[in-house]
């Protein structure tokens, strides 16, 4: 069988506009620890925070299958919020609860730092000429 798509992106999805078309408003628990995670921190509690993505509370909203991004008001101030889809905890009406949590996702390893550039100009003479 050949290897499938992740799921997440598309059950996100699926359970927002399902708690939006029953006029309810759909909140994500993010694990903000996960790499790529930009949210304001001042609302970060114990690595987490719940963000109201309900189409009246954010704009320019995309649900990608890497990442979700949007703009909102934190405060008054506006931000642009990613969201990488693995750091998704859950998806969820607020008024009932209602969604689907997802097992937290493991955080990708971190590249390896790059390598120093050899300079390879030590003991070499130029080619070049300085014209006047």
């Amino acid at each position: 069988m050949s290897d499938m798509s992740p799921n997440r992106p598309y059950l996100i999805r699926a359970i927002h506009e399902w708690i939006c078309d029953n006029g309810l408003t759909t909140h994500l628990a993010v694990n903000t620890s996960y790499p790529g995670v930009e949210v304001p921190q001042d609302f970060v509690q114990d690595g987490q925070i719940v963000l109201n993505i309900a189409p009246r509370a954010v704009t320019q909203f995309i649900a990608g299958n890497d990442e979700i991004t949007f703009s909102a008001r934190f405060g008054g101030m506006p931000m642009t919020i990613r969201v990488p889809v693995n750091a998704v905890v859950a998806v969820f009406a607020r008024e009932n609860g209602q969604g689907m949590a997802f097992d937290p996702a493991e955080t990708p390893p971190e590249p390896p730092p790059p390598e120093p550039e050899k300079d390879d100009s030590k003991g070499k003479v130029s080619h070049l000429k300085v014209v006047k």
